[in-house]
């Protein structure tokens, strides 16, 4: 098996079951793989991709609600966000995007496990919410990352677990279906890139199955923290290897 096919199949396997266990960052974990070795255009589109499907399979296996009502405001920035993402994903430079993409995960995760002995945010309203929606409609944009902000925004919002998930994962089916879907009009889709997307899908469905089950059965807040260390750790190992 080539090494990129290798590491594309390794990428979306581990991201997979991540993704079941915890709701989110797919593409958080397949990228800290994938900047490695494969180009920052098939990288977001197999990441856009994989985290839609896994999405799909977890709300298909869990029969989670879809929460029309609760993720209005963050629906309606992230439609803004994702066509402005999809413009600036031509012009990333490689270097740039694993520094862009290192220092996400080097910030973002403390934030996320410091989020828990911070003080609920109640300020700013469905307008603080559009905001956070822009901003993961962006980031999807650029690579399927789409529930980063929404999440650390929604953890400082003080949301119950089970809210807090179902809502992310309601923001995420729509916004990742709509970017695919503009990478699709667009021609960022190439025909070289479509054999791959079963293959990504293969080497995700498993794991993300099994994650759905573990999480069932495993201390959700434990799992997470230790999700949030690896990906800490994934980001720095991204900068330091930067020429």
């Amino acid at each position: 098996m080539p090494a990129d096919l290798l590491l594309l199949v390794v990428g979306a396997a581990v991201a997979g079951l991540v993704q079941g266990l915890s709701g989110f960052a797919f593409s958080m974990v397949a990228m800290s793989f994938w900047a490695w070795g494969l180009d920052p255009k098939l990288a977001s589109v197999m990441a856009v991709f994989g985290s839609l499907s896994g999405q799909v399979v977890a709300a298909v296996s869990t029969g989670r609600r879809f929460r029309v009502d609760a993720i209005g405001p963050y629906l309606a920035g992230g439609l803004i966000g994702i066509p402005v993402g999809v413009f600036v994903l031509p012009c990333l430079n490689p270097d740039a995007f694993k520094l862009g993409l290192g220092l996400v995960l080097v910030i973002w995760c403390p934030l996320m496990l410091a989020s828990s002995r911070l003080p609920a945010i109640t300020a700013g309203g469905r307008i603080a919410d559009g905001l956070a929606g822009a901003a993961g409609g962006f980031m999807g944009g650029i690579g399927g990352l789409t529930g980063v902000i929404p999440t650390l925004w929604s953890t400082l919002r003080g949301l119950e677990k089970e809210h807090q998930r179902a809502i992310i994962q309601s923001f995420n089916l729509v916004t990742l279906s709509v970017t695919m879907l503009v990478y699709l009009a667009t021609g960022l889709v190439s025909k070289e890139m479509l054999p791959l997307l079963p293959v990504v899908f293969l080497a995700l469905l498993f794991p993300v199955l099994l994650g759905i089950r573990l999480y069932s059965r495993l201390s959700q807040v434990m799992f997470r923290k230790m999700v949030l260390v690896v990906l800490m750790l994934s980001g720095v190992a991204m900068l330091m290897a930067l020429r």
